[in-house]
């Protein structure tokens, strides 16, 4: 599995191409395929890319949970692959980037790439740039969210 550390500035091209850092690409395993997937982030107002062997094991995530003949498992599963798009790192290092998940961020020729462990977000670079919380405020959520007594991750 790769682990996709750092944020990037980069510039689409007319078509809507980006360059995938070579940071990323060095990141990434040996034996692993160009092939990546992209879709809308749930959460936040970004786009989602996966290399397909993550995407796999999301799937997978999501098989083991959902039963499609359960309605509310079922509009979960339309939203959460509508506008989804698979895509290949053309000779240049070069994703094309689907213009209406681009128009859907309101990204248009610079956006940032940030690494988020085996994924990379991707963001139009106004949105990323005002993302951002006070030191006080992430410590107090890292104490909250990581700070148990060390019996409670074993």
């Amino acid at each position: 599995m790769a682990t996709f550390i750092g944020d990037y500035t980069c510039k689409a091209d007319v078509k809507g191409r980006i360059i995938l850092p070579m940071a990323f690409k060095k990141q990434m395993p040996a034996d692993a395929q160009d092939h990546f997937v992209v879709r809308k982030d749930i959460f936040e107002n970004c786009l989602v890319l996966y290399s397909i062997e993550d995407w796999n094991r999301q799937l997978d995530k999501i098989r083991k949970r959902m039963n499609p003949y359960n309605r509310e498992h079922n509009m979960f599963l339309r939203n959460f692959f509508k506008g989804t798009a698979e895509l290949s790192l053309d000779n240049s290092n070069r994703l094309l980037i689907p213009k209406r998940l681009m128009d859907l961020i309101g990204a248009e020729r610079d956006v940032v790439l940030a690494g988020q462990d085996g994924r990379i977000e991707i963001w139009s670079a106004a949105v990323y740039d005002k993302i951002d919380m006070a030191a006080g405020d992430f410590a107090d959520l890292a104490e909250k969210l990581m700070g148990g007594s060390l019996n409670d991750s074993q």
